[in-house]
């Protein structure tokens, strides 16, 4: 079986899907892997580093003529692609629903790495969580470059400079990283979440869980993410953080709920509290932001406050998100085969839970759901 991959079309993606350090995994899986010269450029890999793991490199359309399987950090519908072809990678299938069905008529069976589902036999194909760490941690240093003040306390020869306070918003894989890595810059940090049964993690990580006197129940689903709440739920989260916010220096915010739309979290009026050369950065700003004023892919400054919208944070650290991502889509690929061929099996959950479309439809239950028109 022959499984390619190329250099990525979206604007500014850096990343590639297959590494060199995730090469080994798939040697005795009889996978003769095939990739677009230069593939690896943008995100620091030569092709030799390749060709010493075997890798034939080859022009893009003989790599897309001849993989069977192709590995893709980000996937959209394409002429490019054929039918027959199984494609995997992030595709968005929950909200890019016209995406989907194009794929699913043009014969295209897609696998979508954002769809793993949390449990311990999917670990360590978990690519969700392995670019969610990429994005905290480049958050926390965003946070710092923006801010016009230090994140330690230091002693100086002028005089004692005081910590920086930080609040994280959303503990899960994103925010504990953004909370890690704030703590390790020396500042002060708070972190909040609906989900209770994090407070544990968050305290462990040297921060302070906040408590809000909001009832949160049934914030979590079976895979561990935050449900999205009723909008007075949110609303009276807002009030409760008002007061909060206005002791900080620096809020991060990570709260997403996948195939939705991020919450509002921080109104106009919230960020007008905080003191003029605070910064928020929201690395929810693709689903919409966490923010009110949030713009994404731009910084604006609203009363003083610099509000920061980025977008793709794991493609501005490409060396290591590919290094990541590649182990991920490698052990996913792995598993897939059996003697050489690809083996998807409809009643295993790993499977269910990824393939969204095959054999010329939608057959992901969810997406599917989301592709209907509304009545």
């Amino acid at each position: 079986m022959t499984a390619g991959f190329v250099s990525e079309s979206s604007p500014g993606e850096r990343r590639v899907a297959m590494a060199p350090n995730a090469i080994s995994a798939l040697n005795k899986t009889g996978i003769e892997l095939v990739m677009e010269a230069d593939a690896g450029r943008n995100a620091g890999f030569p092709d030799q580093d390749y060709i010493e793991k075997g890798v034939r490199v080859a022009s893009r359309k003989e790599v897309l003529d001849s993989a069977e399987v192709l590995l893709q950090v980000r996937v959209s519908d394409s002429p490019e692609l054929r039918a027959g072809q199984t494609v995997i990678g992030f595709g968005d299938p929950l909200t890019e629903v016209a995406a989907m069905q194009a794929l699913a008529s043009r014969g295209v069976t897609f696998l979508a790495m954002e769809l793993m589902p949390r449990i311990t036999r999917a670990q360590s194909m978990d690519a969700l969580s392995s670019m969610a760490t990429i994005s905290g941690y480049k958050a926390a240093l965003l946070a710092a470059d923006a801010l016009p003040r230090m994140f330690p306390m230091l002693m100086t020869a002028a005089g004692t400079v005081a910590p920086a306070k930080v609040l994280v918003i959303g503990a899960g894989v994103a925010g504990l990283q953004a909370i890690a890595t704030a703590r390790r810059l020396g500042a002060v940090v708070s972190g909040y979440d609906i989900r209770t049964a994090v407070r544990e993690q968050i305290e462990s990580l040297g921060a302070r869980f906040v408590v809000l006197d909001v009832a949160a129940e049934g914030a979590e689903d079976k895979g561990g993410y935050a449900k999205a709440m009723g909008e007075d739920f949110y609303r009276r989260q807002r009030e409760a953080l008002g007061n909060v916010l206005a002791e900080q220096n620096v809020v991060i915010t990570t709260a997403a709920v996948p195939g939705k739309r991020a919450p509002v979290l921080i109104t106009r009026e919230m960020a007008e509290r905080m003191s003029p050369g605070s910064v928020i950065v929201d690395i929810a700003a693709e689903r919409g932001g966490n923010c009110e004023l949030t713009r994404a892919g731009q910084t604006i400054e609203h009363h003083g406050i610099a509000i920061l919208g980025p977008v793709n944070l794991p493609s501005t650290i490409p060396y290591h998100a590919s290094q990541m991502y590649a182990k991920n889509i490698a052990a996913f690929l792995k598993y897939l085969v059996k003697d050489g061929k690809l083996n998807l099996n409809p009643e295993d959950e790993i499977v269910k839970e990824t393939l969204v479309t095959q054999a010329g439809k939608i057959v992901h239950d969810k997406v599917a759901q989301a592709s209907r028109p509304a009545s």
